[in-house]
C-alpha cells in the first residue's frame, strides 16, 4: 500500500471509490481475477463505490507486465465483444447503479481514443523518468529476454497513470487496487495525480494467489477456469471448487464466498472425510455468486447423483455427442477421451 494510514483515515471518514481495471483479452474472466473481484465487491458491502475499468483503449496496446513476448494486436469487433463478455461476469458479482456505493463500469477508450499524440507528451510524458521505468520489473524482465519490449507497450504504464488522473477528476476515484505485478503502474499513477493535480491518491496490491502445492490460482491441466457459463460449464465450475485442496479450504471459503467468518473457521477445523463437506459448501458458494443459487445447488445435486448415487445420466452432467456412424465398428477407450475433450491426444 502507498499509504496505509491514509487509506485507513480515508475509509473511515467515508465512500471511498476504488478502481480495478480488467484488460479485455478475452470475452470472460477466470478465476485467476476473482481476488480483485471479491475486492470491489467487499468494498461495496461496506458502503465504498467500486469502479470497473474496462479496457477498450489499452487493449490496443497490451500490458507487457511479466509477459514473455508482445501479445497480438486484437480488432475492434473482438475488443467489443470481449468487453460486453466481461461485463457480464462483473455484473454477477457487483451491483451497478447511481447511489453512493453503486458499481460504476467504464471504458478506458472513452478518453484515450480523443487523446492528440502532442498534448500527451507535454501534459502527461514530462512527469515520467526513463530511468525509474526502465527499474520496473515488468520493463526489465523484458529487457533481459530477446523479445525486447516495444515501444508500443512501453507506453502502458503512462496511459494507465493517465487513467487514474482521468477516473480521478471525473468520478473521484481515490484508490487503485491491483495485483503485485501492477505496482509499478499503480505507483506511477499515484505520483502522476499529485504533481499534476497537487491531490493525494494511494494505491493498494494484492499478492499473487498460489494454492497450497504452490500452483498458479485459477490454472488447470486443461486451462484457465473460466467465469463464463459459455466457456466452461456450470458442472465443471462447481467441481473447480469442490476440489480444491485440504490446506486450502479455510482460506477460499474467507476469499471467495460471503459466508460469516465465523462459519468459515467452523469448516475449516472439519478433519478427515467431514473436510469434504466443507469443500461441498465452498463450491456451492463460490458457485452461486458467479452463476447464481439455482444454478449452484443444480450443479450440487448433479454431482451428490452422480459420485455418491453413481447415477451417470443426472441431468446437469456436461454432455458430449459422437456420431453413430464412428462406432459400428468399436472404438478404442482413448480415442473417445480425446473426441470428448478429456485428453489432448491418443498418447497422452
Amino acid at each position: 500500500c502507498t499509504d496505509p494510514a491514509a487509506l485507513d483515515d480515508a475509509m473511515v471518514k467515508g465512500s471511498v471509490a476504488a478502481k480495478i481495471g480488467f484488460d479485455p483479452t478475452a470475452d470472460s474472466l477466470h478465476v485467476g481475477s476473482l481476488i480483485q473481484i471479491m475486492m470491489l465487491r467487499l468494498l461495496q458491502k461496506h458502503g465504498h463505490r467500486p469502479v470497473a475499468l474496462v479496457g477498450g483503449g489499452t487493449a490496443r496496446i497490451g500490458d507487457p507486465s511479466f509477459r514473455e513476448e508482445a501479445r497480438r494486436l486484437m480488432t475492434e469487433e473482438t475488443i467489443g465483444t470481449n468487453l460486453a463478455g466481461i461485463e457480464g461476469c462483473l455484473r454477477q458479482y457487483l451491483t451497478f447503479g447511481s447511489g453512493a456505493s453503486g458499481a460504476i463500469l467504464v471504458n478506458n477508450a472513452d478518453w484515450l481514443d480523443k487523446l492528440a499524440y502532442i498534448d500527451l507528451l507535454r501534459d502527461v510524458g514530462v512527469h515520467f523518468s526513463i530511468n525509474r521505468m526502465l527499474s520496473f520489473d515488468s520493463v526489465k524482465n523484458r529487457l533481459d529476454r530477446e523479445q525486447g519490449l516495444t515501444f508500443l507497450e512501453f507506453n502502458y504504464s503512462i496511459l494507465q497513470s493517465y487513467d487514474f488522473r482521468e477516473l480521478n477528476r471525473r468520478h473521484g476515484v481515490t484508490l487503485q487496487l491491483g495485483g503485485s505485478d501492477q505496482w509499478g503502474n499503480i505507483v506511477s499513477g499515484v505520483d502522476l495525480v499529485r504533481r499534476t493535480d497537487q491531490k493525494s491518491v494511494m494505491g493498494l496490491t494484492t499478492p499473487l494467489l498460489t494454492t497450497a502445492s504452490g500452483a498458479k490460482m485459477g490454472k488447470t491441466a486443461n486451462g484457465a477456469v473460466w467465469l463464463s457459463e459459455k466457456r466452461l460449464p456450470v458442472f465443471d465450475y462447481w467441481q473447480f471448487w469442490r476440489n480444491t485442496e485440504d490446506a486450502d479450504v479455510g482460506r477460499f471459503l474467507r476469499l471467495f464466498t460471503d459466508l460469516p467468518l465465523e462459519e468459515c473457521a467452523r469448516l475449516e477445523a472439519l478433519q478427515g472425510a467431514d473436510i469434504n463437506e466443507a469443500k461441498k459448501i465452498l463450491a456451492t458458494e463460490a458457485t452461486a455468486l458467479c452463476h447464481g443459487r439455482e444454478a449452484a445447488q443444480a450443479a450440487a445435486e448433479a454431482a451428490r447423483q452422480t459420485f455418491e448415487e453413481g447415477n451417470v445420466t443426472a441431468a446437469d452432467l456436461p454432455v458430449h455427442l459422437v456420431p453413430q456412424a464412428t462406432l459400428t465398428e468399436g472404438v478404442p477407450v482413448f480415442r473417445l477421451f480425446v473426441e470428448a475433450g478429456l485428453a489432448k491426444t491418443n498418447g497422452e
